[in-house]
């Protein structure tokens, strides 16, 4: 058990979105967990199941995905510090699969602790409710894109979230990401074909706004990826963040940030 790394991630995400005191910081500290590292392609949990716990993403992607429909429709991504399965701790159906796209570390936390926290801190109650309003918007901002946008402002935007949602817990920060995708998964996200996926990454690697090696994406110019997605991140619910949104048009030099999680991960 690794209860301060758990804590840390999702204190960072709560953080993101609502003001917390010390007193909500230290009922957070006593969250209980047990992390289960996951490689690619594993289930988290399956269409049916009802868990008892939640899934808290510490390191690595997740994805919501319809195996059922038999086109693996990827319907939501999460990054660090993410819960997907938050809502379990209200109703504990499982419809879709909760499946890794990369290597992954994840804490499961019982559903008693948000329950407990909930009723401890009207400030914690928020934030959970908070994050559950989260992710139905992006809900309704991902169906808005596949049904409305063209495949390049698909990719753009999607792109564009993710690394906006992992700039707000202290991560990507000079615009450089683990990438999350084989160029299939990318087409599974965006309703794709997996060749149409690779013209458009083919074609924002032509006009330098982004380079795509096999582990890392790497934005050389994000007002131009912001610009061709209309992007604008109000959705996300993220609160005063101090996030340097402007960026030099030349390939960033630094090296990524690694805070708390191994930054380079293993594609599909």
């Amino acid at each position: 058990m690794q209860a301060g790394f758990a804590f840390s991630r999702f204190a960072d995400r709560l953080v993101s979105i609502v003001e917390l005191s010390s007193s909500d910081l230290s009922l957070l500290a006593n969250m209980p967990s047990s992390i289960c590292h996951y490689g690619s392609c594993q289930h988290i949990l399956q269409k049916g199941d009802q868990p008892d716990h939640c899934s808290l993403l510490l390191q690595g992607y997740l994805c919501w995905q319809d195996i059922d429909s038999g086109c693996r429709q990827i319907t939501s991504i999460h990054v660090p510090g993410d819960v997907p399965d938050l809502y379990t701790f209200h109703d504990p159906r499982v419809d879709f699969d909760l499946v890794t796209l990369s290597p992954v570390v994840v804490a499961s936390v019982p559903h008693a602790f948000f329950r407990d926290i909930s009723m401890l801190s009207p400030s914690l109650a928020r934030a959970l409710l908070l994050l559950l309003l989260t992710d139905a918007a992006s809900l309704r901002r991902w169906i808005a894109n596949l049904g409305s946008r063209d495949a390049s402002a698909r990719v753009a935007h999607l792109l564009c979230e993710i690394t906006e949602r992992l700039r707000a817990v202290g991560l990507a920060r000079d615009f450089r990401i683990p990438s999350p995708f084989t160029q299939s998964g990318l087409a599974d996200a965006c309703g794709i074909s997996a060749i149409h996926a690779n013209r458009v990454i083919g074609e924002l690697r032509r006009t330098n706004i982004l380079q795509w090696q096999a582990k890392t994406i790497t934005i050389n110019n994000w007002n131009e990826l912001v610009r061709l997605a209309r992007f604008a991140p109000d959705y996300l619910g993220l609160r005063g963040q101090d996030l340097d949104r402007t960026q030099p048009t030349d390939t960033p030099r630094s090296e990524p940030h690694e805070q708390s999680f191994e930054y380079r991960l293993h594609v599909l």
